[in-house]
């Protein structure tokens, strides 16, 4: 069933699990993550996000991921991904998705809140929900995940929710996106001042290769969704290549990978906490 953020995040903040998001770029990507959704009875939320367009185009992806998402039995939110520009999240809003993410962190702090708050109304005039970030999630390529002038600090994520009206607000505590060069420290401690100070719903980006005590850790903090997507790259790329030196055909190597990708997710879901929850 279609949902938005505000339907599957309050209830995973009041009972201390977290909602998995994972970009789906391909239909292969899609099945894995309905199946593992349905067969946990997990609630779940997938999209796909504005640099990954190259690689699975909005307007043929789209129509695939809120017809799975309307059939699913559990409740599935359709989720655009770092919207950069005003442009490509009003097409996402347009095409049916039922959350978007504006992303203005890396600019001007007024000129982010203006773009923000105005994705907020409209979005929600859709009956969409809308995620916004304060601070900077890094890159794993570049190795700044541990830039703590880049970390959210407690007032400024007050300050931003207030100004915008964001309904779900990314944070910057020592993850980043991509994967990790080395093992990344969380600043967990800044995570909890956030929490006590908000209740607006927390979600943390660059989740790939956290540990599982990682994940735990910032769940137990105040984390409501987690964003996944490079490590369903890599179960996929495993089942693949397994299939491949078996010397299997084509069909084969696909539903290996969709196995692979569906194993990763369901991991995930159980890590998360978010299992037997609808």
């Amino acid at each position: 069933m279609l949902a938005n953020l505000n339907d599957v995040l309050f209830d995973a903040q009041k009972n201390h699990y977290a909602v998995g998001l994972f970009n789906t770029t391909d239909t292969d990507m899609l099945q894995a993550a309905v199946e593992a959704a349905e067969e946990t009875r997990s609630p779940i939320i997938f999209g796909t996000a504005e640099v990954l367009l190259p690689y699975g185009e909005l307007s043929l992806i789209a129509p695939s991921v809120v017809a799975a998402a309307k059939r699913a039995s559990v409740p599935v939110v359709v989720h655009y991904d770092h919207g950069l520009t005003f442009e490509r999240c009003m097409e996402a809003l347009k095409l049916g998705f039922t959350s978007i993410m504006f992303d203005g962190s890396t600019g001007d702090y007024e000129d982010n809140v203006s773009k923000t708050r105005e994705i907020v109304r409209i979005a929600h005039a859709f009956g969409a929900t809308v995620e916004g970030e304060i601070g900077h999630v890094g890159e794993a390529s570049k190795n700044d995940e541990e830039e703590e002038n880049l970390y959210t600090t407690k007032e400024e994520a007050v300050k931003y929710v207030d100004d915008t009206g964001v309904d779900a607000l990314a944070v910057s505590i020592g993850t980043a996106h991509g994967a990790y060069k080395k093992k990344p420290k969380l600043d967990l401690t800044r995570l909890r001042e956030i929490r006590t100070a908000l209740d607006t719903p927390l979600v943390l980006h660059g989740g790939s290769g956290l540990s599982d005590d990682d994940f735990r850790n910032a769940i137990a903090g105040g984390i409501a969704k987690m964003n996944i997507f490079t490590d369903l790259c890599l179960a996929g790329e495993r089942g693949m290549r397994q299939a491949l030196d078996e010397g299997k055909d084509y069909l084969t190597v696909r539903n290996e990978k969709v196995r692979s990708i569906k194993a990763s997710i369901i991991k995930k879901l159980r890590l998360f906490g978010s299992v037997s929850r609808c």
